[in-house]
C-alpha cells in the first residue's frame, strides 16, 4: 500500500494505457474522443502550467542565481546535449513513430516538479533548480521549434515538415503565458493562495493523467498495431535516458561542479516535461501513436532511473 501511495502516478500512468488500450467497448475512449475534438488537451496544459507557475515560489531563485557555471551547463544539456542524442539514435534502424517520439522527448525542456524535488533529495540545491526549470521552459518557446525542425526536417529517411512559427505560438500560449500568469498570481496574493499551494502538485498529475488518457485515446489504433515494439521502446528511452545522465555526471565532473550544487545540474539536465510532449504529439504527429507511448514510458523510466540516482548522489554527497 505504502508503495502504491508513493508511486500513484506511475502507477496511474500504466493503469491508463492498459484501460484505454484494452477498451474495445469505447466506453472509456469515446469521451476521450470527444475532449480531443473540443481542445480539452490544450485546456488541461493551461491548467498545468498555470498552477505550476503558482507553485513557484521564485523568492528561492535569489540562491541560485550565484550559480551561473551551472545554470549554464543544465542549458548546454538540456538544449544542446539531448538533441544531439536524439540525432544519433536517429541512426538507429528505429519505426517511424518510435523516432518521432525519442526526438520529441530529447527536444523537450526540464521537468516542472519531479526534477526539483528529486535535487532536494539528493541533498542539492532546491533554488538552483527552480531557476533552471523557468529558464529552460521560457526558452523551449524559441528551442522546440528549432530542435524539431533540424532533427526531423531533414537529414534521414524518416524526414518531416515542421512549420516552425505556429509552435512557436502555441507554445507561448499554452505553456509560457500560464506559467507566468501563475508566478505573477503568486507573488501579488501568496498569502491568501497559500491554502491551496499544497494541492497544485497533484492537481497537475491529475492533469498529466487526464492529457495522456485523452492522448491515448486518439491514437489508439496507431497503439494497438505496433504494441510488439513495447520492449524496444523501452530499452531505447532507457539508454536514452542513461547517456544523457552520464553525460551530465562527466560534464559536472568536467567543470567542477561541487557536491550539493551538481545535482540540479544532473537532475534538470536530464528529466524531460511529459506534459508538454503530449501535447505536440497530439497536435504535431497524431498519426504515430508509438510516439505517444515513448513519451510516456519515457517518463516513467527516467522516474525509476533517477529515482535510484538520488540516492547514488546522496552516498557520494555524504
Amino acid at each position: 500500500m505504502q508503495i502504491f501511495k508513493k508511486n500513484w502516478f506511475m502507477f496511474g500512468l500504466v493503469i491508463i494505457a492498459v484501460l484505454v488500450v484494452a477498451d474495445s467497448s469505447t466506453l472509456l475512449v469515446s469521451p476521450g474522443l470527444w475532449l480531443k475534438n473540443h481542445h480539452g488537451p490544450d485546456i488541461v496544459i493551461v491548467i498545468i502550467f498555470f498552477l505550476s507557475g503558482l507553485a513557484l515560489d521564485t523568492r528561492q531563485i535569489r540562491e541560485g542565481i550565484s550559480d551561473v557555471k551551472g545554470t549554464l551547463l543544465a542549458l548546454f544539456l538540456i538544449f544542446l546535449v539531448s538533441p544531439v542524442l536524439g540525432f544519433l539514435f536517429s541512426f538507429l534502424p528505429l519505426s517511424a513513430g518510435l523516432l518521432v517520439g525519442l526526438l520529441l522527448v530529447a527536444s523537450m525542456p526540464t521537468t516542472l516538479s519531479s526534477g526539483v524535488v528529486m535535487t532536494g533529495s539528493a541533498g542539492g540545491n532546491m533554488a538552483h533548480s527552480l531557476l533552471i526549470t523557468i529558464i529552460a521552459n521560457s526558452l523551449a518557446v524559441f528551442t522546440i521549434p528549432l530542435a524539431l525542425s533540424l532533427l526531423l526536417g531533414g537529414g534521414h529517411s524518416q524526414s518531416l515538415q515542421i512549420d516552425q512559427l505556429p509552435i512557436m505560438v502555441k507554445i507561448a500560449t499554452l505553456v509560457l503565458l500560464p506559467l507566468i500568469s501563475g508566478i505573477i498570481l503568486r507573488r501579488m496574493f501568496g498569502t491568501t493562495l497559500h491554502p491551496i499551494l499544497a494541492y497544485t502538485s497533484t492537481c497537475n498529475q491529475l492533469g498529466i493523467l487526464t492529457i495522456v488518457w485523452i492522448a491515448l485515446c486518439g491514437s489508439r489504433p496507431a497503439i494497438i498495431s505496433g504494441l510488439d515494439s513495447i520492449i524496444s521502446v523501452v530499452a531505447v528511452v532507457f539508454f536514452f535516458h542513461l547517456c544523457l545522465v552520464l553525460a551530465a555526471l562527466y560534464l559536472t565532473q568536467l567543470f567542477k561542479i561541487p557536491k550539493r550544487k551538481r545535482e540540479s545540474v544532473i537532475f534538470m539536465g536530464g528529466q524531460k516535461t511529459l506534459p508538454l510532449s503530449v501535447i505536440l504529439q497530439v497536435s504535431l504527429f497524431p498519426e504515430f501513436g508509438l510516439a505517444l507511448v515513448v513519451c510516456v514510458i519515457h517518463h516513467i523510466v527516467h522516474l525509476i532511473m533517477d529515482a535510484y540516482l538520488i540516492s547514488y548522489l546522496k552516498a557520494k554527497t555524504e
